[in-house]
């Protein structure tokens, strides 16, 4: 069994990202051999990181109930996926302190990225941004992000895409090639893990 998260980005309690992460819940029911575990960090109030460790030297001592249920879900994973929004030419706040939070949970396991913009640019930014923090994390990340531009008109609340629209089937064509990619990737480093 491969198990892969897909992780919403974003704490806001409205947004596109919400919409978006209800059409992939829609489109990718667990399989026989892959388990999709959705973790949306509106459910997990993580306080401001204020620990003495650095995760990646040690794992937290004394973490929080809500740090060590997110810590425990994360290590629990072959594979991930991050979906995230762009504010100020970066990742929200909220993911950076989530991210902060991570050690060998996620070591050499790979990572698919994925942004959203109301915008042209898709979130490229935001991509960029957070790509040297995964990579500072040592997990391998997929080379192509994928980026969700001018979307607003694209998912419904229900979590659909709406076919009508604009790149609504280039949209549907990227989420379901990144989906199998990172499933990939998942499945082939958990038979070969890396060993330093």
């Amino acid at each position: 069994m491969t198990n892969i998260a897909l992780i919403l980005g974003t704490t806001r309690s409205s947004s596109l990202g919400a919409q978006i992460f209800s059409y992939l819940k829609h489109q990718f029911p667990n399989t026989a051999d892959v388990t999709y575990t959705w973790l949306d960090l509106r459910d997990y109030p993580l306080p401001f990181y204020d620990h003495p460790e650095t995760p990646l030297d040690r794992p937290i001592s004394h973490p929080t109930a809500t740090e060590k249920a997110w810590l425990d879900q994360l290590a629990a994973q072959d594979g991930y996926v991050i979906l995230s929004p762009e504010y100020d030419h970066a990742i929200p706040g909220g993911l950076k302190n989530a991210l902060d939070l991570v050690g060998a949970q996620v070591d050499h396991k790979p990572v698919q990225v994925m942004t959203y913009s109301h915008y042209s640019d898709g979130g490229m930014l935001a991509a960029a941004s957070v790509v040297p923090i995964l990579q500072m994390l040592k997990m391998f990340v997929l080379p192509t992000p994928v980026l969700l531009w001018n979307a607003d008109q694209n998912f419904t609340a229900e979590g659909t895409l709406r076919p009508d629209v604009a790149n609504s089937d280039h949209f549907a064509h990227r989420l379901r090639a990144a989906l199998a990619e990172v499933t990939f990737y998942s499945r082939l480093l958990k038979a070969h893990p890396y060993h330093a």
